[in-house]
């Protein structure tokens, strides 16, 4: 990827320029489709945005010198490295990427929740800290399947570049592989039944309950962002097929505004698990997914040889 198709990609497409709206209109088909479901009216789809811009004009509660450069710092960090992400995502033809960007691409998808963990811990709220607490269990619970099922991708398609694992991957594995992503993904965005960070009923907003105001604000841009990266990410990864640009630019939008029906009926369908459960459920389904996936990547490339 050269450095011009990489600064499209930052700041146009599927970078900030497509991503903030997305995010937004994400967010507000999320909610609008859980409540259809539940049988309400819900909020507009431009909820988001205007939940958003009231925040931003909100003036948050004083806090402690020392503690507003990381209650501020965090979240910026989030939104960098989200948007960060969208440099790195293969979504059209003839991107070659660099060699092991793969694996900078999880570690700036990764950098966001724990982003998170931390503003819990940095909140000095008790209901941070079990908030933050329960986010770092379940987070590890999915990430080990997770990046299992990446292993398995890139061990099939023989290389550390994304594009290449995205065209190279069979479909033996791959399969096997974007289900456990798949399965992955509810952890990922915190939604029902995997949504224990955020437990109203037990521990308030999790580790948001401190944050307000415009310290808020960054932090629902941050999940706003989340949204278009981790559905994008596996969009990309899904489809083998590259062809002309605006044909990848749309079956991209396409795909992914697809998925957040199918999430928010996951969502609304699902009661929330306790931690216990949630965490079983990873380590039991999710880690069965990889494991077919991993079986079948190493049995291909004995096979080859």
């Amino acid at each position: 990827m050269n450095s011009f198709r990489a600064f499209l990609a930052l700041l146009v497409f599927p970078g900030v320029l497509y991503a903030l709206p997305m995010g937004w209109l994400m967010l507000g088909l999320e909610r609008k489709l859980k409540a259809r479901f539940q049988g309400r009216i819900g909020p507009p789809l431009s909820q988001p945005f205007y939940d958003f811009v009231k925040l931003l004009a909100k003036r948050p509660v004083n806090r402690v010198a020392s503690d507003i450069p990381l209650l501020v710092g965090l979240p910026l960090l989030a939104i960098g490295s989200t948007i960060g992400v969208f440099a790195l995502l293969p979504v059209f033809r003839g991107e070659s990427g660099f060699a092991g960007d793969i694996i900078l691409l999880v570690g700036l998808m990764e950098l966001a929740p724990l982003c998170f963990i931390l503003a819990g811990y940095a909140s000095r709220s008790i209901y941070g800290e079990v908030g933050a607490t329960r986010e770092a269990v379940v987070s590890i619970a999915s990430n080990v399947p997770f990046l299992a099922a990446l292993i398995a991708m890139a061990a099939s398609a023989g290389s550390m570049h994304s594009a290449q694992i995205v065209s190279s991957t069979p479909w033996m594995v791959r399969v096997p592989a974007m289900l456990t992503i798949l399965f992955c993904l509810p952890v990922k965005l915190r939604l029902n039944p995997f949504s224990v960070a955020n437990a109203e009923q037990e521990v308030l907003a999790g580790p948001l309950t401190e944050f307000d105001g415009s310290r808020l604000a960054l932090w629902e841009l941050a999940h706003s962002l989340e949204w278009v990266a981790l559905i994008g990410f596996t969009v990309a990864f899904a489809i083998p097929v590259r062809a002309e640009w605006y044909i990848d630019a749309a079956v991209f939008v396409l795909l992914s505004l697809v998925l957040v029906p199918l999430l928010t009926l996951l969502a609304a369908s699902t009661a929330r698990l306790k931690l216990a459960q949630a965490t079983g459920m990873m380590w039991k389904w999710g880690g069965a997914l990889a494991a077919i996936a991993l079986v079948a990547a190493f049995f291909l490339r004995g096979g080859g040889h």
